[in-house]
């Protein structure tokens, strides 16, 4: 990049030739909330104990492989059952009544071993949840059909088809959780993928080529044009605007030279350069990204799901209630009833609504999700967001393009904003410097005639030089004004003090204006901020820009808190402080330095414009850039909760109501509810439970709905 490249400065676009701070490398906290897992430990034999989501990919084709062969071998049981054939009235040929015992017993051994074994586990753990309700529920139904099929109980409790269903049902409200839980990407990978896979080690006159991990701290590397900062480093020769995109999020080069420290994984876009090895393996800032990413996953909450919840409750209720029952119909004397009225209430315990009433609402919130641009990765981010009370902004590349544009002109006496334009897109017009391209761009979205230049050169630190119309016209930053001991003439006006990226325009040695350049504010993010602030949330933004910067942005917006000159690696702190102070956070970021803050948040929601590793960081990946997707997570987390409950109080309440009418609490007043009547009703609730998620579908969540404008 030409040498005005390193004159364009401000506290927005820093260069370290213009005195500004050089950041540094993010070492941040952590990284997502990895609990996506939380509160299914208990579901071992399922495949799901373990924390973390490694193994999702491996449970999502399990559970799809197994519901699929269930449901064929179901279809035959449910018509060959006799207790089913009763209900409709048809009889089941003498020549097939082997049938539903032996692809029943099928069902109960393949297909139910994910809850049998799940079932263990928690008897293990001492903490009995869905899995062994589950389990109780089956193996009841599978002993009692034996028995009846074998004439030892009741025919009434032959319930091969029960059992079948209830199988076919309870695998499918599984596999729809795995779906919904697997994850699309792997933040530790993303990491490592940063680096390249050779280093090249000057030896003396010789270039060794090895492997980054056997660096050594002292060791000089050459980095070709385009190629991989392989560790990080101090410059020792060469010059080279680097692509510390996939490290800060940022779009825009910086430029490196002499004496210069570089981060591992960032790239030099235009020159070569020699760099020598200051820090290696775990001393890295990517190393030290990762080890705080592991951290978070390793110290993320285990929270227990709302259906794991009741399934416990409801098993000590179904227990307590076939104790009682099978007592009190002893008592009566009547042992025969007694034995039936407790299978019947046992397997009517079984929660077939309560096993499809989260995963189905769970599975239709991340396909509207998805087909909104928001990608849900963890589903217990997607339910935090309802009770998030601030929302946390990442400001450039999120709430700003990340990308400079012409914000206001100064003109001396006598000649008009679009002269001096039309002039310094002139001189700028053979830059592919990102503020002279804003200045270019400019001059054609007024329409304004550029004037041809020729002999354009460009200083390293002053600017750049053109004879325009046969007068020398230079654009530069404040050094320019001091290399020719010139005042700023407009050292009062209120852009020189705004955080504006300044540059002045000389004509034959005479400032004739000057030209202010920010961070463009992306269109959408003001109707963002009043949304938030329409449904209770308030906002604050989180940059490493100067004060000055963020508060014009801040007032712009209307955003409530304002946390400026933050360095990457406080990112983190600055969020665990608002949740110190009574609040839940959600962080939206796009860059590396944005992942350990997007770990500490309760929710973490990555631009999917932004880094690999700050999109596997998240538990909610917005597709697009827009920052009214936001709004829209929030309003689907509150709508799927609403629906959860609505589903686990039908699922619950079914249950509630209908074992005490199977134990015989009625029977006194001549009412017993007969088995099929009750498995029947279970099957209904299912059905209710089905249609009621079905509800989400009506959701609105195009961020366009919102108005831009608002």
């Amino acid at each position: 990049m030409t040498g005005h490249e390193a004159t364009h400065t401000t506290s927005e676009m820093q260069d370290t030739e213009h005195g500004m701070a050089d950041t540094g490398h993010p070492q941040g906290r952590t990284s997502m909330d990895h609990s996506g897992m939380a509160g299914h430990t208990e579901h071992g034999g399922g495949g799901h104990s373990g924390g973390g989501h490694a193994g999702h990919g491996g449970h999502v084709a399990r559970f799809r492989r197994l519901f699929w062969v269930m449901l064929v071998l179901a279809v035959p049981v449910v018509a060959l059952s006799p207790m089913f054939a009763m209900l409709l009235g048809y009889e089941v040929p003498t020549s097939l009544a082997w049938v539903a015992p032996a692809l029943g017993t099928v069902i109960y051994v393949w297909g139910g071993s994910p809850f049998l074994s799940g079932a263990v586990n928690e008897i293990r753990a001492h903490r009995p949840a869905m899995m062994l309700l589950i389990g109780l529920a089956i193996t009841v139904a599978f002993l009692a059909s034996w028995g009846a099929t074998l004439g030892v109980l009741n025919h009434t409790l032959e319930f091969w088809w029960e059992l079948a269903l209830l199988i076919v049902i309870m695998l499918l409200g599984h596999w729809l959780e795995m779906r919904s839980l697997a994850q699309t990407t792997n933040a530790l990978d993303s990491l490592a993928a940063l680096l390249p896979d050779t280093a090249e080690v000057v030896r003396g006159d010789a270039v060794e080529k090895l492997p980054p991990v056997d660096l050594a701290v002292g060791d000089v590397v050459l980095v070709r044009p385009g190629g991989s900062i392989p560790a990080d480093g101090r410059i020792i020769d060469g010059e080279a605007e680097l692509d510390e995109s996939m490290v800060t999020g940022e779009s825009r080069t910086v430029r490196r030279g002499l004496g210069d420290s570089v981060t591992a994984g960032t790239v030099s876009t235009d020159s070569g350069l020699r760099v020598e090895v200051t820090a290696i393996g775990d001393d890295t800032a990517l190393a030290g990204i990762r080890k705080l990413v592991e951290q978070a996953q390793a110290s993320s909450s285990r929270a227990q799901r709302l259906a794991d919840r009741a399934a416990a409750w409801l098993f000590w209720f179904a227990l307590g209630a076939a104790t009682l029952t099978g007592l009190a119909w002893t008592l009566i004397g009547q042992p025969e009833q007694a034995v039936v009225r407790v299978i019947t209430v046992l397997v009517i315990a079984c929660p077939h609504a309560l096993g499809l009433a989260i995963p189905l609402v769970v599975s239709i919130a991340t396909e509207r999700a998805a087909r909104a641009g928001v990608l849900v990765k963890d589903r217990l981010a997607l339910e935090a967001m309802r009770t998030v009370t601030t929302v946390v902004f990442d400001k450039t590349g999120t709430l700003t393009k990340g990308a400079p544009a012409l914000a206001g002109i100064e003109t001396v006496a006598g000649l008009s904003e679009d002269e001096v334009l039309a002039v310094a897109a002139a001189a700028e017009a053979d830059s592919e410097h990102p503020l002279a391209r804003a200045i270019v761009t400019a001059a054609s979205e007024r329409q304004l005639a550029v004037p041809a230049t020729t002999a354009f050169t460009s200083q390293p630190a002053l600017g750049v030089t053109a004879q325009v119309d046969g007068a020398e016209v230079r654009v530069g930053g404040p050094r320019l004004l001091a290399e020719h001991d010139l005042a700023d003439p407009f050292s009062r006006s209120e852009a020189g003090s705004a955080g504006f990226t300044r540059l002045f325009v000389l004509k034959d040695g005479k400032v004739v204006g000057a030209l202010s350049l920010a961070d463009e504010v992306r269109p959408e993010s003001a109707a963002t901020v009043a949304a938030l602030h329409r449904a209770g949330v308030k906002v604050a933004m989180i940059t490493g820009d100067a004060r000055a910067v963020a508060d014009r942005v801040a007032s712009q917006l209307g955003i409530d808190t304002v946390l400026a000159e933050v360095r990457p690696e406080d990112k983190a702190a600055k969020v665990a402080e608002l949740q110190v102070a009574g609040g839940r956070v959600a962080m939206v970021g796009d860059g590396v330095n944005d992942a350990p803050a997007l770990a500490q948040a309760d929710v973490g929601l990555a631009i999917g414009a932004g880094t690999d590793v700050a999109i596997a960081s998240a538990g909610v990946i917005l597709a697009g850039d827009d920052p009214r997707a936001v709004v829209s997570v929030i309003e689907l987390s509150r709508a799927s909760y609403r629906k959860m409950q609505q589903n686990l109080g039908w699922a619950a309440g079914y249950n509630l109501l209908a074992v005490p009418l199977a134990a015989g609490v009625l029977a006194p007043v001549g009412f017993t509810m007969p088995m099929e009547v009750g498995a029947l009703l279970m099957s209904l609730s299912t059905v209710v439970v089905a249609l009621n998620a079905q509800w989400l579908r009506r959701l609105d969540l195009q961020p366009d709905r919102l108005d831009i404008t608002a």
